[in-house]
C-alpha cells in the first residue's frame, strides 16, 4: 500500500517504517531482517560460554573465508570479536577529521590492533561522504536510512577492495545482553516509554502527521507496557535492518557472532540498574584485556552533531516552517535532512 505520509512519520518516529505493506511509493519495496528466534540461538550461562561458542562459530567461518575483517570500535563488543582473528586480518575504524567524536575510539582500537597483530584502517566520515554516500543506501532501501548505513556502506567497500571476504560486527550485543541500560533503567508505564523511544515526535516536525501509537500499543499492558519485548522486536529490527541494508548495497557478507546466542538465565536487571550492563560482556572483555580497564558503553558514534549543527531544517511542504531547531539533537537533524533527501529522490 503508498502512504508517503506514514512511512514518513514511521521513519521519523521509529528511524524505519515497521509495517512491511506500507511503501512511500510504487515499486519501492523496502525489506526487514527479524533476529534470530531465541530457541534457535546457543543458550550461554558464563563469559566462557561466550568465548567458546564465539570461538567454535569463527572456527567454522574460517573454513569458508580466509580473509575475514572487522568493524572496531573502541567499545567492549567488537574489542572482543577482534581476539578471535587472525594476525594481518583487516580492522577499520570510524573517524572524522575537526571533531573528537571518535577519538576513545581510535585510541582503544589501536590498542586492539596491535595487541592482536592486525592491520588498522581508518574510515574518515565528513559531510561530504553523506552527500555521495547517502542516496545510494536510500536507493537500495527504497527508505530514508539510519546514519550508520553511509558509514557502513564506505567501510564495507574499502574492505572489499583490500580483498577482505567478510566483515564481522557485533551489533547484538546490546540487545541479548543487556547493553540497553537507558531503556532497561526503569520499569516504564506506557505513556512514558512512548516519549522516550520516540526518536523524534512527528507531530513536531511535519505537517501531516500520521499516529504512530499502533506499533506501542502492540505491547500494552495496562496502563504499562511489555518493554522488554518491545525491544527484541522493534529495536532488533530497525538496528538489524540497517547493517544488513549497508551491507548488501556494499555486497559485502558480514556475520554477527552474538546474534546466535541467547542468555540461558533471564537478565539481572538489577546489576544492569546498579552500574553493571552487559555483565557477562564485561567479564568476558576483562579476560581478553586484562591489562586495560573496562570501558564504558558508548554507541558507534557519528559526526552528526558537528555536521548538522549549523543546519537550518528541511524547506520541502512535508515539513512544518516552525521546527525548533535549536532543541533537536544532531541525530534527529539528521532525520530531517535523510527525509528531505529522500523525498527529493523520488522527485526526481
Amino acid at each position: 500500500m503508498i502512504d508517503k505520509d506514514f512511512c514518513l512519520s514511521s521513519y521519523i518516529a521509529f528511524r524505519y517504517i515497521w509495517k512491511d505493506e506500507m511503501e512511500f511509493a510504487e515499486g519501492m519495496n523496502h525489506d526487514l531482517i527479524e533476529s534470530i528466534p531465541a530457541n534457535e540461538r546457543i543458550p550461554v550461562t558464563t563469559a566462557r560460554d561466550i568465548d567458546r561458542e564465539i570461538q567454535r562459530q569463527f572456527d567454522e567461518l574460517y573454513a569458508h573465508y580466509p580473509n575475514i575483517g572487522i568493524l572496531l570500535s573502541g567499545g567492549m563488543d567488537s574489542a572482543i570479536l577482534a581476539s578471535y582473528l587472525k594476525p594481518g586480518s583487516h580492522a577499520y575504524t570510524f573517524t572524522a577529521q575537526g571533531t573528537s567524536v571518535f577519538n576513545a575510539d581510535e585510541e582503544r582500537a589501536a590498542h586492539y590492533c596491535k595487541k592482536f597483530g592486525l592491520n588498522h584502517h581508518f574510515v574518515d566520515i565528513s559531510f561530504d561522504d553523506y552527500q555521495e554516500l547517502t542516496p545510494i543506501v536510500m536507493e537500495s532501501k527504497c527508505a530514508p536510512v539510519h546514519s550508520i548505513e553511509p558509514q557502513i556502506y564506505k567501510a564495507a567497500m574499502m574492505a572489499r577492495a583490500d580483498g577482505v571476504d567478510l566483515i564481522i560486527v557485533g551489533e547484538s550485543s546490546d540487545l541479548i545482553f543487556g547493553g540497553m541500560d537507558k531503556l532497561l533503567a526503569k520499569d516504564w508505564n506506557f505513556d512514558e516509554f512512548v516519549k522516550r523511544y520516540t526518536f523524534l515526535d512527528p507531530n513536531l516536525v511535519l505537517t501531516h502527521p500520521v499516529d504512530m501509537s499502533e506499533l506501542f500499543e502492540k505491547y500494552r499492558q495496562g496502563d504499562n507496557i511489555d518493554f522488554m519485548t518491545f525491544m527484541d522486536e522493534v529495536f532488533s529490527i530497525e538496528s538489524s535492518s540497517s547493517y544488513l541494508n549497508a551491507f548488501e548495497t556494499a555486497v559485502m557478507p558480514y556475520y554477527d557472532p552474538y546474534a546466535q546466542l541467547v542468555m540461558s538465565e533471564p537478565l539481572d536487571l538489577n546489576r544492569v540498574r546498579n552500574g553493571e550492563p552487559k555483565y557477562l560482556i564485561r567479564e568476558l572483555y576483562a579476560m581478553k584485556y586484562p591489562e586495560v580497564p573496562v570501558p564504558d558503553k558508548i554507541p558507534m558514534p557519528r559526526p552528526v552533531d558537528m555536521i548538522f549543527k549549523d543546519w537550518e531544517g528541511p524547506k520541502r511542504p512535508e515539513f512544518r516552517q516552525d521546527i525548533p531547531m535549536d532543541q533537536l539533537t544532531g541525530n534527529q537533524k539528521w532525520q530531517l535532512w535523510c527525509a528531505e533527501q529522500f523525498l527529493d529522490m523520488l522527485d526526481n
